[in-house]
């Protein structure tokens, strides 16, 4: 069984919501199709088919969540110091045709969130930066063609 790196932060957020879909969703939509059952004939029941279909996206989010937090290896950064970027580093990259500077924490993929500055370790950008230093410069892909980043700095939060 293959595990899954990621924050202690990240990790709490996913068991609070399998939490609440377990403890508050699930039961409600329980309700929701019983009530709507109430209603008549299943066929032509909006309310029916829609709660249903709540549900098994429910259902699938649950299944999901259980997987992953059973295999999650929360690795604490806390105690973790240099300039060598690894899982958990917060770094500041400039890009080298700009000098536009940007922010990035390199969390687990189910915690990475572009608009709060988080990326997947398993995306292109955190892969090229592993193992790298302040002043090293990586070269990226991207869809719109090679991007060229300098490291700036490397914190741990």
């Amino acid at each position: 069984m293959e595990r899954v790196p990621m924050t202690p932060e990240g990790l709490h957020v996913l068991e609070v919501e399998l939490r609440r879909l377990k403890s508050i969703e699930r039961p409600a939509v329980i309700k929701a199709i019983a009530e709507a059952r109430e209603h008549g004939d299943l066929s032509e029941n909006a309310e029916y088919h829609a709660a249903r279909e709540k549900q098994g996206f429910i259902e699938g989010r649950i299944a999901e969540l259980e997987d992953v937090t059973s295999r999650a290896e929360a690795i604490d950064t806390s105690e973790m110091s240099g300039e060598t970027i690894r899982f958990g580093a917060t770094v500041m990259v400039a890009d080298t045709e700009t000098d536009e500077e940007t922010t990035y924490r390199i969390v687990g993929a189910q915690e990475a969130d572009l608009n709060l500055g988080k990326i997947s370790v398993t995306s292109p950008l955190a892969r090229a930066l592993i193992g790298k230093t302040i002043g090293d410069v990586v070269e990226v892909a991207t869809p719109g063609g090679g991007k060229s980043y300098e490291v700036c700095e490397v914190r741990w939060v």
